[in-house]
């Protein structure tokens, strides 16, 4: 074939989701395993008009909303939004990385930051985690040097749900600025646990925070990500982005949940319910969990992890996440949710997991 291809985009290699998950029992992506509230997705609908789907997407009244809805001194000259927060992390690695240069991060951790070096031509600087599953600040400090153009810290980070400290994220912020690079802070799971790093977003030049409507907002059909940082960061981000990114349902139902913290406050009850209850059900039955600060857990099962996978999904309809890497090979992930949702997957699990 005589064609051009980018030789990065070329030698890139992805696995991409799997299909066919609709009327699944669903606790393979963190998504929410019930979703939104019926009622209120009806009322969201109704305003979706005929002309409402001519006009382009015009995200600047959600987002002015959305810097409220944020506190912490937040405006809408700090907030761009995008195609889900992985379309953030692509215009943040193009915007700031340079080809050959290095972007750390722990690892393992959200797969499209390293697939977005391999296919912008960045150098991905992994650092792993330690046998017991802890995070090494220090070997992250390490790992920052001259070449290094950006630093991602995901808080709680994915898989695991480790969480840093202010100390640790201050650290991180004066070691990149030495060297002139820009820290990500990823808060895709910042509702489960509470603490955000979203100040320094506001007081640091070298600092942008993501967040996602996907996961506890649960509109993951949607696509909807956030950056927010410093205004001149996100001029040269919306210097980078498609101009009609974010699509104008997903604004919708965003602004629409974020007047409504009502849902929001019963979205994090009914999580934090579940997740109580499954860890204490699988302690009962004597299993090893791993609760972290995101909406899933570790589970240790007695057969082989990838097989019970297979056999949860094949006999139960029951979707999980097993693991190839070293650290977590012995591990199924479970997304949590509701108590009743909860009891949904123990009933197949306990089923299904016998030796």
């Amino acid at each position: 074939m005589g064609y051009y291809v980018d030789e990065h985009v070329k030698n890139t290699e992805r696995v991409f989701p799997g299909q066919g998950r609709y009327g699944k029992k669903r606790y393979d992506m963190n998504e929410n395993p019930e979703g939104l509230p019926k009622e209120f997705v009806d009322g969201v609908l109704k305003e979706i008009t005929p002309e409402f789907l001519s006009i382009y997407p015009e995200p600047d009244r959600f987002l002015r909303k959305y810097a409220e809805f944020l506190g912490c001194g937040v405006k809408f000259e700090n907030l761009v939004a995008t195609n889900g927060s992985d379309m953030s992390i692509r215009y943040v690695l193009e915007t700031f990385g340079e080809e050959g240069k290095g972007v750390v991060t722990v690892s393992p951790s959200f797969e499209m930051y390293w697939v977005n070096c391999s296919i912008l031509g960045l150098k991905h600087v992994p650092v792993t985690y330690e046998d017991d599953m802890t995070i090494s600040i220090d070997k992250i400090l390490g790992a920052i040097d001259e070449d290094t153009r950006i630093v991602v810290l995901l808080n709680p980070n994915n898989p695991i749900g480790n969480v840093y400290t202010d100390d640790d994220v201050e650290k991180v912020i004066a070691k990149a600025k030495e060297v002139g690079a820009i820290v990500v802070i990823d808060e895709a799971y910042h509702y489960f646990c509470e603490k955000t790093f979203l100040p320094y977003a506001m007081s640091e030049d070298n600092v942008i925070v993501l967040r996602t409507f996907s996961k506890l907002m649960s509109i993951a059909a949607c696509r909807l990500g956030i950056a927010i940082g410093h205004p001149q960061l996100i001029h040269y981000i919306k210097n980078s982005k498609l101009t009609f990114d974010a699509n104008s349902i997903a604004l919708l139902f965003a602004e629409r949940l974020i007047e409504r913290p009502d849902i929001v406050e019963d979205l994090i009850k009914i999580e934090k319910e579940g997740k109580a209850h499954i860890l204490k059900r699988l302690d009962e039955e004597g299993y090893e969990a791993r609760g972290g600060q995101g909406n899933f857990i570790f589970v240790k099962p007695k057969k082989n992890a990838k097989e019970l996978a297979k056999e949860l999904e094949e006999k139960y309809d029951v979707l999980v996440h097993a693991y190839g890497n070293p650290l977590l090979k012995d591990f199924i992930r479970v997304t949590t949710g509701s108590k009743e949702s909860m009891d949904v997957f123990l009933e197949a699990f306990f089923k299904a997991d016998t030796l």
